[in-house]
């Protein structure tokens, strides 16, 4: 009953936009149709407006909470409309600041001193403002100029009652809407719960700063401002000051003599090497929060801004989308298809040739044209909305991924309407597939486990003794599938011969780094032997794919 006055609100600006469909959704909502002309006075131009504008300027009128949803759900191609999705990505969150002595106060309780202490100045006139937090210019000490990050006074209660009705509202959709199967409000709602969660946290927000800079320490492509940790907290951050334009400045960044095709390119080589190299990616890549460095005419380089939303896949998923997207730059599509099922994405069910040709379907009218005309974006999420046919199963981190993208290639295209993000971002990804995933790589992985092998080594005895005596009195159910258990019995048989070669060759490689540290006194030779032994136990114990 808390939730009936938001939701009649909700409701109430619905209407005022002629979102209608939205309220036949809800049955809660229906009465309010026969009221209409007294609780929703629509704006004069409204009906000249398309229905994603309409959708965006309601959430605007709603507030912050229901932007970062629709935000959310401009991620989710798959599941929204394209009109909608676009207009949706438009929303911004900038709302009007709050007093700098209020700042103030807040930056003096969290770092436990007077801002005179702390700082060589504290300009109370914000910088800029948003939903969550604003920023202020100040000074070190010694003169250092710096933006001190504030979170809002009671943003946290102010946030779990906004979620709270937007949960209800996710409910009411889940349990009313005709497509509730395919928008999965619930969903999103959670997406927009983790995503606050994350942007509540300064501290974090911080360490993300501070892994992104460490990355791309040259600073040669990609500028991350320095994060003063002995003025952050989880409510105030403080980071050294940068300067530059917007990336979709092209007015100031032609002024500035910067050539923008190769500042394109680099854009799309930083995005890859992010996701592919450092699998820790910016993931609210829109030009606000990316600037270029105009001071740098010779050598172009951008600068991150806004660290609040970052994102990271799980390894597995990581080295599936490099094959994938190489497949895709090769227009290998039958190994697209296989690689879906090998990563899980898709139940082994599927029929691979059904899936084959729907890629083929999708892919084939894009590379009628010139590659500078194709989106590499535009191309994936129809490739995920056609793999949903076939029950594809996607993770958050692969939304988040999909969002980013369409920022970047944004991005791209608007330094360099005629850039080539196949010929760009294919050798790239080569490259760092070739420096990620090599022999010398893998035994160094290895040797990192070593220990977690031999610590565990001891209990595989006690562990097979188990097995088998649970087998013995019939504690184990045994399939009675012949052909089942036969392949149960070589899947155990390979992962016996898998463990012991490992530790064998792991012990081999060790001995031979020893024997190498040691070659002053006993040669070389003994080494590469023992080390040539190791990698060959590595080899004999290599999984292999079951008949």
């Amino acid at each position: 009953m808390k939730a009936v006055p938001g939701l009649l609100r909700v409701a109430s600006v619905l209407l005022a936009y002629r979102l209608d469909e939205l309220v036949e959704a809800a049955h809660l909502f229906r009465p309010l149709k026969v009221l209409r002309p007294f609780v929703a006075r629509p704006h004069t131009d409204v009906t000249k407006l398309s229905r994603g504008e309409r959708l965006r300027l309601a959430l605007t009128e709603l507030g912050p909470i229901f932007v970062k949803a629709g935000q959310v759900l401009s991620t989710r191609r798959d599941l929204v409309p394209a009109d909608i999705a676009d207009e949706l990505a438009q929303l911004q969150d900038q709302v009007p600041p709050f007093p700098g002595t209020e700042a103030r106060v807040i930056v003096e309780r969290e770092l436990k001193a007077p801002v005179t202490a702390r700082f060589g100045s504290f300009d109370e006139t914000a910088l800029a403002s948003a939903s969550i937090a604003q920023v202020h210019a100040a000074t070190l000490p010694d003169g250092r100029a710096v933006v001190v990050k504030v979170l809002r006074p009671g943003i946290e209660k102010k946030i779990a009652r906004d979620v709270s009705l937007l949960r209800s509202l996710g409910e009411l959709a889940q349990r009313w809407h005709p497509n509730a199967d395919k928008i999965r409000p619930l969903d999103v709602v959670a997406e927009v719960e983790k995503m606050l969660e994350n942007e509540l946290d300064l501290q974090r927000e911080g360490a993300s700063a501070s892994l992104l800079r460490r990355n791309f320490a040259s600073g040669a492509d990609l500028y991350v401002p320095e994060v003063h940790w002995d003025l952050t907290t989880s409510g105030v951050l403080t980071l050294e000051r940068v300067y530059g334009v917007s990336a979709d400045d092209v007015a100031a960044i032609d002024a500035a003599g910067i050539d923008r095709k190769a500042l394109a390119a680099k854009g799309v080589r930083v995005f890859y090497e992010q996701v592919f190299r450092d699998n820790f990616f910016h993931a609210d890549a829109h030009p606000g929060n990316i600037w270029v460095d105009v001071q740098r005419a010779d050598e172009p380089r951008f600068i991150a801004l806004d660290f609040g939303i970052m994102g990271s896949l799980p390894e597995a998923d990581q080295y599936w989308l490099a094959q994938n997207f190489i497949a895709l730059f090769e227009r290998d599509y039958a190994r697209i298809a296989r690689l879906h099922v090998d990563a899980g994405w898709m139940p082994s069910n599927v029929r691979l040739d059904e899936l084959e040709a729907a890629v083929r379907t999708v892919c084939e009218p894009y590379f009628t044209r010139p590659l500078s005309q194709i989106s590499l974006a535009e191309l994936v999420v129809k490739l995920f909305q056609t793999a949903r046919r076939f029950e594809l199963t996607l993770q958050p981190q692969l939304i988040l991924l999909q969002k980013t993208l369409l920022n970047i290639e944004g991005v791209g295209r608007t330094l360099d309407p005629d850039i080539d993000i196949w010929s760009v971002a294919h050798p790239v990804l080569k490259r760092i597939l070739r420096q990620r995933y090599n022999p010398l790589r893998t035994l160094r992985e290895g040797a990192k486990r070593l220990p977690e092998w031999f610590h565990a080594a001891p209990q595989f005895p006690e562990l097979i003794r188990d097995t088998l005596r649970q087998a013995a009195y019939g504690e184990v159910r045994q399939k009675s599938d012949p052909l089942l258990l036969l392949q149960q019995q070589a899947a155990a048989r390979q992962q016996h011969r898998t463990l012991f070669c490992g530790l064998l060759g792991g012990s081999l490689l060790l001995t031979a780094s020893l024997l190498a540290l040691a070659s002053g006194i006993v040669g070389i030779w003994p080494a590469f032997v023992v080390g040539a032994a190791g990698v060959a136990a590595f080899v004999a114990g290599w999984p292999r794919r079951l008949k």
